[in-house]
């Protein structure tokens, strides 16, 4: 039987606390958990800990939650642990190298995407945004670089055109946890083969903004559907509806038609349809959208209800400024 090592899991959000689960139901000993200080969330701005403390807590496992692990005595108290390996699944924080060369084993990392593709913070979305077909997960040995180590193991999975980023997240946080339960046993066996990543195909996946979600129509309806689908569920894309907001959770490109302003609404009744593109020929169909104050709904029960709000001709969207060349 393959031998239990001795782990330290860093990690913060639900993505995260799935590997943390498959590590606890695994034979592998969990002797502490590292994971972010605990935020203000909600209303009323509580502190809150994150869903990785939670786990840890609810099994009984020590906790540590430093601000940085570059002070000296945080690294004294990581390596008197003791540790094989330290799994680090969306950490947050940056490990330096004294921490990298803590455990016998080193440290490794579940990472969200098919390395080089897509290193950096927000591998998931920027997939789906960019129209790729696969995504998967993989299992990397930490150097001091940007996602930049050796590749362990990994796992693909497709992307269909009507995959969301919730959807596609929590495809991989399993995926991930059951890959990394894989890479330490073999690595407890000796037998878990390093490849160093290729020198082409690096992309960077920059962090997700608000800023981002606004939608401009004049993109074409391809480029619009990818990234609601990506920006679905946060940061949610938007665009002007008269002095309001309105949140587009759902939608995908329609057969064109004739030339309108991008952003006109050319169709109302029984589906959604936005002229879009450069010169307004394509068309977007909106599926599910969501008004102020109001829930999330299929369009068809948001035109039911608030058809008032969405006549023919209405003009979506704010004028952007034309990028010079």
């Amino acid at each position: 039987m393959t031998r239990s090592l001795r782990v330290i899991f860093a990690g913060t959000p639900d993505f995260a606390a799935e590997s943390l689960s498959a590590l606890l139901a695994s034979h592998h000993q969990v002797i502490a958990v590292y994971t972010q200080p605990d935020r203000p969330a909600g209303r009323g701005r509580k502190l809150t800990p994150s869903p990785v403390k939670s786990l840890a807590l609810e099994h009984g496992l020590p906790v540590y939650q430093p601000e940085r692990l570059r002070d000296e005595a945080e690294q004294r108290a990581l390596a008197a642990l003791d540790a094989d390996v330290m799994v680090v699944v969306a950490y947050g924080l940056i490990l330096p190298l004294p921490v990298l060369e803590a455990p016998r084993l080193g440290c490794l990392n579940v990472h969200a995407s098919l390395l080089p593709r897509w290193r950096g913070a927000a591998p998931i979305q920027r997939a789906i945004e960019a129209g790729d077909d696969e995504s998967g997960v993989t299992i990397m040995q930490m150097d001091e670089g940007l996602d930049t180590g050796d590749m362990l193991i990994i796992r693909r999975t497709e992307i269909l055109p009507t995959t969301t980023g919730g959807e596609l997240h929590d495809r991989l946080a399993e995926i991930g946890g059951k890959a990394m339960v894989e890479a330490l046993d073999r690595l407890a066996d000796g037998e878990l083969a390093a490849t160093p990543q290729p020198e082409q195909g690096v992309t960077y996946a920059s962090k997700l903004s608000k800023a981002e979600a606004e939608l401009d129509f004049a993109q074409p309806a391809a480029t619009l559907a990818a990234r609601v689908r990506a920006f679905n569920p946060w940061p949610v894309t938007w665009c002007a509806l008269g002095d309001e907001r309105l949140r587009i959770h759902l939608a995908e490109p329609a057969d064109g038609g004739a030339p309108e302003s991008p952003g006109t609404i050319t169709r109302a009744d029984t589906e959604l349809l936005v002229a879009c593109g450069a010169e307004g020929r394509e068309r977007l169909r909106i599926t599910r959208a969501q008004l102020p104050g109001g829930k999330a709904l299929a369009v068809s029960e948001l035109l039911r209800a608030r058809a008032e709000r969405f006549p023919q001709g209405t003009l979506l969207g704010r004028p952007f400024p034309e990028t010079s060349a």
